[in-house]
């Protein structure tokens, strides 16, 4: 029976939907300003594995997810790209799709935008200014924590943190309290506006979740997700709101948040220059790489991303391969003499006993994908000693199979590119060239590789071969 870490609870829970046999899922998606980053990746990467799972169980998952797509920060870019907010949002949000498909993250089932939810929002900003929960004041409408007396819940923060905690809009002048948060925001001149019963304006970043989640789940659903960066102020919220309008507890039964991404041991930010987008780490490493790097961790851990752990990562995968190749080449009539024996079938029998029991137990990645190598050791044993017959060869593939369902790396194989020697030398020079600033070198080079029918590309991660289109 599979067991999560509940954030609300503190603790281990048995996993039990409201409704037997259906699972109502919001996670928290992404504001588009600006290209998608790894730190994205890794926490969709667990979700988009938790709800296949779940669905391999035989539940019927619904998985919505929002995006936000009006925001201070998209507002900024077109400003500063000179062009409108609702462009900037289609270019993100298409890169975000796109990235999502390159990494197998394909299991929501619904991408809900914000602004095509003004309606509900309006309607439960309405409906806690009615219950005097909102009040307006010069720049918008906002949410009165004291009236919910189970602020800070969630994170576990008292009243006093709550008031010294840093939120989104914080200094704004003739709030009641400091950590009050916006409900709607009047639009400056120039500013994207919709109509509203206070004045033209805009969403608050916390409404826009509980609007959409109410418009298909209802005021209680099963669960929540999101980076642990979310748990306050933004989830805290979403409680002090849904179930201030509702009257219901638990808004949500589950709240599930994944652990942080550092790069280096620093946190991710384009000022120090390592800031890792999806489309960059695909270009060097390829998709599978990433969601492998991922899913070997606990969701719930803080991972590092370092050279060092990638380099791990590709020969944990080469392994795989290496294996997976070897037992899809037992041919059936070489192995014809060889009998079956209840040695691989115990072998598979006891790792996948041990596989879903990680997976049960709050989704135990790192054991569940041990109990994988465990079997790969001791199964090459066997095939060293040519003690495999063609029959158990297709059972353990079988069961690769089966789990590969959700994992979805074990049997993907990426088409790689075959590259000459004399141009990975090249392209090794050319870089020298570039770091020593003798570009009119580097620029030779570029185009003697060009000339042989590839193309270099400059990444964050270093520069990546391609084939010439």
């Amino acid at each position: 029976m599979l067991k999560l870490y509940n954030t609300l609870t503190k603790k281990k829970e048995l996993f039990k939907p409201f409704q037997e046999g259906k699972v109502n899922i919001f996670v928290c998606g992404v504001t588009v300003y600006d290209s998608s980053h790894i730190g994205h990746a890794r926490s969709f990467a667990f979700y988009d594995a938790f709800v296949k799972y779940l669905r391999a169980m035989g539940l019927e998952v619904f998985y919505l997810q929002n995006i936000t797509d009006i925001d201070d920060k998209i507002i900024k870019k077109a400003e500063e790209q000179k062009t409108t907010p609702e462009k900037i949002a289609l270019k993100y949000e298409k890169e975000y799709l796109a990235a999502m498909k390159m990494v197998r993250i394909n299991a929501v089932s619904k991408y809900a935008r914000a602004t095509d939810y003004i309606k509900e929002i309006i309607s439960q900003i309405k409906r806690l200014q009615d219950k005097k929960i909102a009040y307006k004041i010069t720049d918008g409408i906002y949410f009165d924590i004291k009236k919910f007396g189970d602020y800070g819940k969630l994170s576990g923060r008292n009243a006093l943190q709550i008031d010294d905690a840093v939120s989104r809009i914080d200094e704004t002048i003739g709030k009641k309290n400091r950590g009050d948060f916006c409900l709607w925001k009047f639009s400056k001149p120039g500013e994207p506006k919709w109509k509203s019963p206070w004045g033209n304006g805009r969403p608050g970043w916390h409404i826009e979740d509980t609007a959409i989640a109410e418009k298909y789940f209802g005021p209680q659903y099963d669960m929540h997700g999101g980076g642990r960066d979310l748990i306050f102020p933004h989830h805290e919220a979403e409680i002090a709101q849904m179930e201030s309008i509702s009257g219901k507890s638990p808004m949500v039964k589950y709240w599930a948040h994944v652990g942080f991404l550092a790069v280096d041991g620093s946190k991710m930010s384009k000022s120090l220059n390592n800031f890792i987008t999806i489309d960059d780490f695909v270009k060097s490493n390829g998709a599978r790489l990433l969601r492998f790097f991922f899913l070997k961790a606990h969701y719930r851990s803080p991972i590092d991303y370092t050279q060092n752990n990638i380099a791990q990562t590709i020969k944990e995968l080469e392994k795989i391969d290496d294996f997976v190749g070897k037992v899809k080449n037992i041919n059936s009539k070489v192995q014809a003499k060889v009998q079956d024996s209840k040695l691989i079938q115990n072998l598979i029998s006891k790792s996948e006993k041990d596989f879903y029991k990680a997976m049960d137990d709050d989704m135990n990645t790192p054991s569940a994908i041990a109990a994988i190598f465990k079997l790969i050791n001791q199964t090459n044993l066997l095939l060293d000693q040519n003690k495999i017959s063609f029959g158990e060869a297709k059972d353990v593939l079988g069961f690769f199979k089966k789990i590969d369902k959700f994992l979805d790396f074990i049997l993907w194989q990426e088409k790689k590119l075959i590259i000459p020697e004399k141009i990975k030398e090249l392209a090794k020079q050319r870089e020298q060239a570039r770091k020593s600033g003798n570009w009119q070198k580097s620029d030779e080079l570029r185009k003697e590789v060009e000339h042989s029918g590839f193309r270099i590309e400059d990444t964050k991660l270093g520069p990546v071969i391609k084939k010439s289109a």
